[in-house]
């Protein structure tokens, strides 16, 4: 018979705590990006002597090019996320990416290859056009809740987004005869302050592209909060620099390509933040992938021990039974039983996740071994207990040792396992009612090599090991950490 009398401690309230902390610790790159875009933003309205723009065709074609460069390699792996995922938020954010891409630097050298038949200021509306759509895609990604897309719904999904991309751009195409003029063939003389100037048309596209990403930021940061996730915890951040450059470039006007502004860094930085949380995010992918395979090959492993070395085990330990009842069979008989516990622990090791709580793993070990014998065990756990993977093996190890021989050599009415936290150590307690020994007697005539086993392998992961126990008053093994 085994009873179970779990006391939780303050495993709750600590695990809602600590899972407060870590939601604030994922939204914290975002009001990072927020504040040194504000920042930035309030040095350019409130500052008169500092320069936000520089004469630099060289330096801002550079920029250019590395925005242009890392959407492209942005938008492929967030599509490769989506590939993983199927989640329609990964694909209109993916799309919304490759929208930007195109956008820059590809459309601009398109345009200049093609100059001789590309209508009067289409290049320079077409471009504005595909940064508004391609922020507008952004923010639907952000929005949109999860929804995962399988069958016909993934291809149409595709040919929606590129369909609203083609209707635009021919539109703009259609339409190119009454295109305003963007901005004055002159760029501002000063960079000093604000200079808000060209068409209102393109001051809009600029601000609504700036509410766009802010949106989208306050989105992922919200989402990040949430659930632990690489990705989402520096598109926040990300989106939130790139947000801010569109306001910058409302503020100064962007399309004057010999000049590179505050807003030309602020996207940049963006771009390669976005960078930086797709890299980790596609790191943590490829741990987790190596933890699967791992612990699917010790399930392999298991399912092989199970199969051969336990099955064979029984086999001799049948063939031992039916030996003449003596002094030998007996020896036999147990030492078949250690084998035959000692593999299927092992077994149970290698098919079990190493992320089972600690107090969980502890019980269904104490457990197994008293349904072995028909003895009675009493447990009682502090789930607030936690420990790293080789310290539960040990403490496993150690609990099925402690209970197996207060069973086979104490005789015991009562055993109890406790697991406690006591201020800042933690204590395991294995205890029996049995009929006692004297531990100096056992190690001087070498026959406690468990109890040599419990000691080494408790001192070895840094634990204190003690055994108290006398004939006729029972046996106390314990561990501290």
């Amino acid at each position: 018979m085994v009873t179970l009398a779990a006391t939780r401690g303050d495993g709750g309230r600590g695990g809602a705590a600590n899972g407060g902390d870590a939601g604030t610790g994922r939204t914290a790159p975002t009001a990072v990006g927020w504040a040194v875009g504000l920042l930035t933003t309030m040095l350019i309205l409130g500052t008169p002597y500092l320069l936000f723009g520089y004469h630099s065709p060289e330096l801002h074609l550079v920029l250019d090019s590395v925005d242009a460069c890392t959407a492209v390699l942005l938008s492929y792996l967030v599509y490769g996320r989506f590939v993983r995922s199927r989640r329609l938020q990964d694909l209109l954010l993916a799309e919304g990416l490759a929208v930007l891409a195109v956008a820059g630097l590809v459309l601009s050298l398109l345009l200049q290859l093609a100059a001789s038949w590309v209508p009067e200021r289409l290049d320079v509306w077409l471009p504005v056009l595909l940064r508004t759509v391609g922020a507008l895609l952004v923010v639907a990604g952000a929005l949109t809740p999860d929804r995962v897309l399988t069958g016909q719904w993934r291809r149409r999904a595709h040919v929606a987004t590129w369909a609203l991309v083609g209707a635009a751009v021919m539109a703009l195409w259609v339409a190119h005869d009454h295109l305003p003029e963007a901005l004055s063939e002159s760029p501002p003389s000063s960079a000093q302050h604000p200079v808000i100037t060209g068409h209102p048309a393109l001051i809009a596209a600029q601000v609504v592209g700036a509410g766009c990403f802010l949106v989208a930021s306050l989105a992922f940061a919200w989402r990040s909060g949430r659930r632990p996730d690489e990705l989402l915890r520096w598109l926040g951040p990300g989106c939130a620099l790139v947000g801010f450059a569109r306001l910058s470039y409302a503020l100064f006007p962007s399309l004057y390509s010999g000049w590179l502004y505050t807003g030309d860094v602020l996207r940049t930085t963006g771009y390669l933040v976005l960078l930086f949380g797709a890299a980790r995010e596609i790191r943590h992918y490829w741990s987790a992938q190596s933890r699967a395979a791992v612990l699917e090959d010790r399930r392999r492993l298991a399912r092989e021990l199970h199969d051969g070395l336990v099955q064979e085990l029984g086999y001799l330990r049948m063939g031992a039974v039916a030996l003449p009842d003596d002094e030998a069979q007996r020896d036999l008989l147990g030492a078949c039983d250690r084998a035959l516990d000692e593999a299927r622990a092992a077994v149970d090791a290698l098919g079990r996740s190493p992320d089972e709580p600690l107090g969980f793993v502890l019980h269904r070990a104490a457990r197994q071994v008293a349904e072995r014998y028909q003895a009675r065990v009493d447990v009682d756990l502090d789930d607030s207990v936690g420990s790293d993977p080789e310290l539960r093996h040990a403490l496993v190890r150690i609990t099925r040792e402690a209970v197996s021989n207060a069973i086979r050599h104490g005789r015991p009415g009562r055993i109890s396992v406790r697991l406690s936290r006591e201020e800042d150590r933690c204590r395991l307690l294995v205890e029996d009612d049995g009929t006692g020994f004297d531990p100096t007697v056992v190690r001087r005539d070498g026959t406690g090599y468990g109890l040599t086993s419990m000691a080494d392998r408790a001192r070895t992961l840094g634990g204190a090991f003690r055994i108290e126990s006398r004939p006729g008053h029972g046996t106390q093994v314990s561990v501290t950490w």
